[in-house]
């Protein structure tokens, strides 16, 4: 089946007044933050952590959502797919309302931020990780959807009897669609998969290495199907940015799992 998108699908905006516009793709953000926060609340790593509901609230939307997310996800969008852009001008690492992030870049900026909370209130950095990637798959998935409804970061061409055409494709190929691949599997699946191991091994450690490891796979995976970025293209051994990317996150998250599942007593 092949589906041919409408002019729609070219950054559309839910509400535009004027200069005022606001795009399906932020609604998705904002989205993934409050659902994130609605399942965090009352979810029992927190309750063991004791942490109150305005905690909760800071960890998503402050650490989480701005701190890390957003200025970790522009960071890391500019250093691993725009070095000569920032070379050319520095000032354009804060030029976030031109667009571009990294979920990588996002990764480490929300590692960096749930240190410096735990750090800071004296609480297992290890443990709040392990509830933080309990539901990082909402946001995920709510955010792929978002690259949908905006019509980018879509698949390669395919020749098959299934795909999507995409208004914003200036080439009019038939299409992968990437981003509901990854809606499925790094939002969907990898939600019940973590659900379901969480439910076997309560180990500090065991969720957040099971994240990284379960989605380094996918991603590196669904990469075959998503068209690299047309400025770069394959970085190395025809793997694009985002598969090398993936493989330091299906390392150290083996690494992780294998050491918490190994300890008796839990880590932090």
């Amino acid at each position: 089946m092949i589906i041919e998108l409408s002019d729609f699908f070219n950054n559309p905006s839910l509400i535009e007044i004027g200069w005022l516009r606001i795009q399906y793709y932020a609604v998705t953000w904002v989205l993934s933050a409050i659902f994130i926060f609605q399942y965090l609340k009352s979810h029992r790593i927190i309750r063991e952590l004791q942490l109150t509901t305005e905690q909760v609230n800071d960890i998503v939307f402050l650490y989480g959502l701005i701190f890390g997310a957003m200025l970790g996800g522009r960071f890391g969008y500019m250093f691993f797919y725009g070095l000569d852009q920032l070379a050319s001008n520095p000032l354009s690492l804060f030029f976030i309302w031109e667009g571009g992030l990294s979920f990588h870049g996002g990764l480490i900026g929300v590692i960096v931020s749930l240190y410096v909370y735990s750090f800071q209130y004296r609480i297992s950095f290890l443990r709040l990780a392990d509830s933080i990637c309990m539901a990082m798959p909402i946001g995920l998935g709510l955010v792929r959807i978002g690259n949908f409804l905006n019509g980018e970061l879509y698949g390669r061409p395919t020749d098959g009897t299934w795909g999507f055409i995409f208004p914003t494709d200036p080439y009019g190929f038939t299409r992968h669609p990437s981003q509901l691949y990854e809606a499925v599997f790094e939002g969907l699946f990898l939600f019940i998969l973590l659900i379901f191991i969480s439910a076997k091994n309560n180990k500090h450690g065991v969720i957040s290495g099971s994240f990284l490891l379960a989605y380094g796979l996918i991603r590196f995976f669904i990469e075959y199907f998503r068209q690299p970025d047309s400025h770069m293209g394959f970085v190395a051994l025809q793997l694009s940015m985002g598969q090398l990317l993936s493989i330091p996150m299906v390392i150290v998250g083996l690494v992780l799992l294998t050491k918490s599942l190994r300890k008796n007593e839990a880590i932090s």
